[in-house]
């Protein structure tokens, strides 16, 4: 039975333009949006395959041009980045954002926003929830992997290195006006990194699914999420020049993203934030080792919702208790991450995946002061993450 919460709150202020040729539609984009003048954020793995002549190739011929290109954005944004991106637009007299490339690029594109549109100096000051005071500037976003979902979130984070901390921005105002989802953009992703992304979508959908903040509108997105992942991630993965499969993932990535921006995330998300912090594990990595467990840490409390989880995870077995559903589905992930860790190579557990056991201590440590513990539906406690933790190294 679906329960409908006494109070919710649910936003998506982005328009999506999503196909085969949905690159094409850049200028039209740009031009509805008034804006002439686009510096392009990315980064080197996207130059090194070759997806910026893409985007020459759809701006040929018309009024607007990508006047900059910034495309030194490494694989964790850092303050020091952003106040380049931003110098990089006043210097080239921009007037929109093109965030093309993975989430770090998303969030250098959002934090230099947040510079240029503050007109400040200390990015900083604006950390946190709803500090951002005056409309930003227009950012499309083009996603080159499938997985953050960050083209339709209102977070970014930024990282002081200087301090050594990685801190959270979140307001209504860093959505991106229109993300484009073509599958070209993201056919030069390896296998690896398709299989790590597209877990990391499906932590995103099916944690949205069993967290507090959960609502019907998120749930429609989340379930919807889940099967796509089911059915066409293995594809993406064997097949890479797959351009259907490629398209499904990289929507599930958008609307698994649209979910958990609304109903958020719980333990497997802290707890691949902190091995990402201490150990440096890929966070789409982290997750696909931490989901089950997760999950399991989540039966005895919501076991309904993990059992509503299952038949979009492709299992027959509906029979049975909530609880014995539920199974099912947990055992439904773990065999698809032992199938795509045949396929390619991505780790299924922390010892694999670089993770040294003496640095279980100070992961758990981590995982308990993330925020994402608020949403989860079980208690989050030390004993449990530490047996989380045993659990997953081996």
């Amino acid at each position: 039975m679906m329960v409908i919460p006494q109070y919710y709150e649910f936003l998506c202020p982005v328009k999506i333009v999503s196909g085969l040729k949905a690159l094409s539609h850049l200028p039209y984009e740009m031009d509805q949006l008034g804006v002439k003048r686009a510096l392009v954020v990315t980064d080197q793995g996207v130059v090194g395959a070759g997806l910026i002549k893409h985007l020459h190739a759809a701006m040929e011929g018309s009024a607007g041009e990508l006047a900059a290109v910034y495309d030194q954005t490494p694989p964790d944004s850092s303050v020091k980045v952003v106040n380049a991106v931003a110098n990089l637009y006043k210097e080239k007299n921009c007037d929109c954002l093109i965030a093309l490339g993975g989430g770090s690029c998303m969030d250098t594109a959002k934090g230099a926003n947040i510079v240029i549109s503050e007109g400040t100096d200390d990015l900083m000051k604006f950390q946190g929830s709803d500090r951002l005071t005056k409309p930003t500037q227009p950012m499309i976003a083009i996603p080159t992997t499938a997985g953050t979902g960050s083209e339709v979130t209102l977070a970014a984070v930024i990282a002081d290195k200087d301090k050594g901390v990685k801190m959270p921005f979140v307001s209504d105002r860093l959505y991106p006006r229109v993300a484009i989802i073509d599958p070209k953009m993201t056919m030069t992703m390896p296998p690896k990194i398709t299989a790590a992304t597209g877990m990391d979508a499906l932590t995103h959908a099916v944690e949205a699914y069993m967290c507090l903040q959960k609502n019907p509108i998120s749930d429609a997105f989340a379930l919807g999420a889940i099967q796509l992942v089911f059915e066409n991630l293995p594809k993406a993965v064997e097949k890479g020049d797959d351009e259907h499969a490629r398209l499904a993932m990289a929507n599930a990535a958008l609307i698994a993203g649209i979910a958990f921006s609304n109903a958020m995330v719980g333990i497997v998300h802290a707890l691949a934030h902190a091995t990402g912090g201490v150990a440096h594990v890929p966070h789409g990595v982290a997750n696909a080792i931490y989901l089950p467990f997760g999950m399991e840490h989540n039966l005895n409390k919501v076991p309904q919702y993990i059992a509503q989880m299952a038949p979009y995870m492709g299992v027959k077995d509906l029979t049975g208790s909530d609880k014995d559903k539920a199974l099912r589905a947990i055992e439904a992930v773990r065999d698809l991450t032992s199938n795509l860790n045949r396929m390619s190579g991505m780790p299924v557990n922390l010892k694999d995946a670089g993770v040294n056991e003496s640095q279980l201590d100070k992961i758990a440590d981590g995982t308990l002061d993330d925020g994402s513990c608020m949403y989860n539906p079980e208690d989050v406690l030390r004993d449990d993450v530490m047996a989380i933790l045993n659990r997953a190294f081996k």
